[in-house]
């Protein structure tokens, strides 16, 4: 039995399937849930169980090395790389996230055309020399969840009153981001001021849609738009979770509800997660009055997914802010 929770659990078997009238339900379902609360979970995605484990087992051996060895592969200006404890700070937190992370994008050769456009965010990923396993292994799982985010857009599109299709042609150079996470144990909260200290202050995502995996651990929480409690987001085997980001609340005029999150692990045992950005090509318009929204009342003006992502990873980032001061576009 699945864990009691009051996040929707959608099934992902029909719609891989090819079968119409599961499409229509799930984007029902899915429309349900980005209108309210926000975030759903999925099973019978199609991610292979063995690529999942395997991704997890990489995640722990490599946050297992030591630090020293770990900024062997320090995040670099194009975001790929390995973040210490302190390194993301959410927006007006008073401390910095208690997390370490290790993040890839789309594999792209130096002499990419983009990459030699100077395209930020763009390149090849910032593999460890220490931990050669690493690369097949999420890499491997960064495409998976690729396949699993255009199965599950085309039902977001659908749920829209959209073609099915429409977002495939935003994603011809997706800007997804996979990210491993590891999580310490946070200390008790002994005073006040511990009350500020989370694994992730919260926050809602940057991007379209993000899918989580996460471990047996627990410690996610969602706010509760209608009353403004937080609920828990148990672990639920086979299971993503799945939530909307601001560029896809923005693209919907806000029909599609961008909720802020947070983590606590206050279980004494080291959590670890993957969370995949799954969002557009960076040149691709997101412009509400493409999902129907009448130009009279669109919220947003039209903006670039790339440029809108990359604002936001300099506003939470601290190596960013450093870059920033250092003169650095990238």
């Amino acid at each position: 039995m699945p864990p009691a929770t009051r996040i929707p659990i959608v099934d992902l078997a029909g719609v891989r399937a090819g079968d119409p009238d599961a499409l229509a339900r799930v984007a029902r379902e899915i429309h349900d849930a980005c209108t309210t609360i926000g975030f759903f979970y999925i099973v019978n995605h199609g991610v292979p169980q063995a690529a999942i484990d395997a991704a997890a087992d990489a995640a722990r051996t490599f946050f297992a090395f030591p630090v020293e060895t770990k900024r062997r592969a320090a995040v670099n200006k194009r975001h790929r790389g390995f973040n210490a404890l302190g390194d993301a700070t959410m927006y007006q937190a008073k401390r910095p996230d208690y997390k370490e992370f290790f993040s890839i994008g789309l594999e792209l050769p130096e002499d990419d055309p983009d990459v030699l456009a100077g395209q930020a965010l763009r390149g090849p990923n910032n593999w460890p020399d220490f931990m050669p396993s690493l690369q097949p292994v999420l890499y491997g799982y960064y495409e998976a969840l690729a396949a699993c985010g255009a199965d599950l857009l085309r039902a977001v599109a659908v749920s829209l009153g959209i073609d099915e299709h429409f977002f495939a042609s935003r994603y011809t150079k997706r800007m997804q981001r996979t990210q491993m996470v590891y999580y310490p144990p946070q200390p008790p909260q002994s005073s006040l001021a511990d009350a500020d200290q989370f694994g992730v202050a919260p926050h809602t995502d940057y991007g379209c849609i993000t899918l989580l995996w996460q471990d047996q651990v627990g410690g996610l929480q969602v706010r509760e738009i209608a009353n403004g409690t937080w609920v828990d987001a148990p672990p639920v085997p086979g299971s993503f979770v799945v939530n909307v980001g601001d560029l896809l609340a923005r693209w919907t005029n806000d029909r599609f509800r961008s909720t802020l999150h947070r983590v606590i692990n206050a279980s004494g045992r080291e959590r670890y997660s993957i969370a995949t950005f799954y969002d557009p090509t960076y040149g691709a318009t997101v412009d509400p009055h493409d999902l129907g929204t009448p130009a009279a009342e669109s919220r947003y003006e039209p903006v670039a997914a790339g440029d809108y992502i990359l604002g936001r990873i300099n506003d939470s980032m601290g190596y960013r802010k450093k870059l920033a001061g250092e003169g650095s576009t990238a």
